[in-house]
């Protein structure tokens, strides 16, 4: 399975903010949302990511207070990205070794989505209850020898 096929499920949504964006203005979207991230995007180009990490560290070091920083001086400016042809295992395995739970799909320069750890967990766990439904179905579907076709010692 590849990034891909879990992009076609997401859809095209995609949740973005400027570097210049007030950190707060960015919370308050994220809340309003639902979401954990959003793509930090410069002239077109994908320039960081912000998740909910960045902003309770900023948070944490501002006092308890989000405060008038941008989301520039908050931001992951070198995120773990992907392409839409980068298998899930290897999305997986990337993840895990940053402690990433979001991470951009970029095909070039353009961004296709974004993976998060909940995308690649599900998608793994769908493989795997396809296979289990498959192997159950070969199981109960195994021919049953008869009795004359059982050879004895």
């Amino acid at each position: 399975m590849k990034v891909a096929d879990i992009l076609k499920v997401k859809g095209n949504t995609l949740f973005t903010v400027a570097p210049e964006t007030p950190l707060a203005e960015a919370v308050a979207t994220m809340s309003k949302l639902d979401i954990g991230s959003l793509v930090v995007i410069e002239l077109g180009d994908v320039v960081g990511m912000l998740t909910f990490r960045e902003v309770i560290n900023a948070v944490v070091a501002n006092g308890g207070q989000v405060g008038d920083r941008q989301v520039r001086s908050v931001m992951d400016d070198h995120p773990l990205t992907c392409t839409p042809e980068t298998e899930i295992d290897e999305v997986r395995r990337m993840m895990l070794g940053r402690h990433a739970r979001y991470m951009p799909a970029l095909n070039g320069k353009t961004l296709m989505g974004v993976i998060s750890f909940y995308d690649v967990a599900k998608a793994v766990v769908d493989a795997q209850d396809f296979e289990n439904k498959m192997l159950k179905a070969y199981i109960r579907d195994w021919p049953v020898e008869e009795e004359g076709d059982a050879k004895s010692g």
